[in-house]
């Protein structure tokens, strides 16, 4: 009984021995720096978005701009920008596919919308690549019935603006993740 509660103890203390000696590893991501360095938050408001390069009124202009809004927000916060360190390029293309169609009338009843993107992140201080990266998103949506086509406008439009955040998500987590580790 005794032996096994000092095989417990000295467990314990192992546990809380490598603890105390990792602590001084271990840094938030978000966290202010004390030696004067930028931290990631700072950094990430280091960066330009420019317009998305799309004809304009066309549908794809409106999910450039929300794909570049998302963004922004999630690197800016409600905040703007700083004075830019870096320029993050974007191109993407967009694809919509019918998954099931009704037999009776031929319309599609649930369809897939995809967005493939590609961003380069540009120094602008040498105006060389730093890093560059593609990402994609795919969201399905229902169509409800024929002949209700607003309801059908609206949820493609509700598509095109989760898969826009989603692909701002990636970026902007891979950005994160660049401004913190250098690659």
């Amino acid at each position: 009984m005794l032996s096994a509660r000092i095989r417990i103890a000295a467990r314990l203390l192992a546990v809380a021995t490598l603890a105390a000696l990792t602590a001084g590893c271990f840094q938030p991501m978000y966290a202010e720096h004390t030696d004067g360095t930028p931290g990631l938050r700072e950094k990430l408001m280091g960066v330009e978005l420019p317009p998305i390069a799309k004809p304009n009124a066309s549908r794809e202009a409106r999910v450039g701009v929300e794909v570049r809004n998302a963004l922004a927000f999630k690197l800016y916060g409600t905040a703007t920008g700083m004075p830019p360190t870096h320029r993050l390029d974007i191109r993407f293309s967009s694809s919509r596919s019918s998954l099931i169609v009704d037999p009776n009338t031929g319309l599609p009843t649930s369809e897939n919308y995809g967005i493939d993107a590609q961003y380069n992140l540009i120094d602008n201080a040498t105006n060389k690549s730093v890093m560059t990266g593609t990402t994609f998103s795919r969201v399905s949506y229902d169509m409800p019935g024929s002949y209700q086509r607003f309801s059908r406008t609206r949820a493609v439009r509700d598509a095109e603006d989760r898969a826009a955040n989603e692909i701002a998500e990636n970026i902007a987590t891979r950005l994160a993740s660049f401004f913190t580790a250098g690659t």
